[in-house]
């Protein structure tokens, strides 16, 4: 397949149509094969706890319980915006960086302009690091729903 100058070669853009008919359904998370699938994004299992200590290396500067596990140069690549569009999925508009959202005003009106950076997860956890303040703060709800952004009962 040949593209054009500005064109993909990759193949078009899933539609949130697409997404929600194909995608595992809430009810198979708890299962064995699910925990044991390899689905990168999709199986991560742990708890706010466990997520808020990991990624508070972020908004401590890279540092970890006296451990350097970031360097400054990555952690500011966090903060080059890439895009800062509607994603094709959720059909809401985000700002993103190198793995994570940033503020938008209108998108999440709970998160403030600055260094702050966030992403959600299926059924709605949420995770924001917060590197002026040096705080991050994440919630996970103690059963899986089947909604993307928030969870529909």
């Amino acid at each position: 397949m040949s593209t054009q100058p500005g064109e993909s070669a990759l193949a078009p853009a899933v539609s949130a149509t697409e997404y929600a008919v194909n995608v595992v359904r809430a009810v198979a998370v708890p299962s064995t094969a699910s925990g044991h699938a390899d689905m990168g994004a999709l199986n991560g299992h742990g708890n706010a706890r466990s997520l808020a200590r990991i990624l508070s290396t972020i908004a401590l500067g890279g540092e970890s319980k006296g451990v350097r596990l970031l360097n400054s140069a990555s952690i500011d690549m966090i903060f080059d915006e890439q895009n800062n569009d509607v994603d094709l999925v959720l059909g809401v508009p985000f700002r993103r960086g190198i793995g994570y959202a940033l503020p938008r005003l209108g998108t999440v009106p709970g998160i403030p302009d600055g260094r702050i950076c966030f992403w959600g997860g299926w059924g709605g956890s949420m995770t924001e690091m917060d590197l002026v303040r040096r705080m991050t703060f994440t919630y996970m709800m103690n059963k899986m729903g089947p909604g993307i952004i928030v969870y529909d009962s």
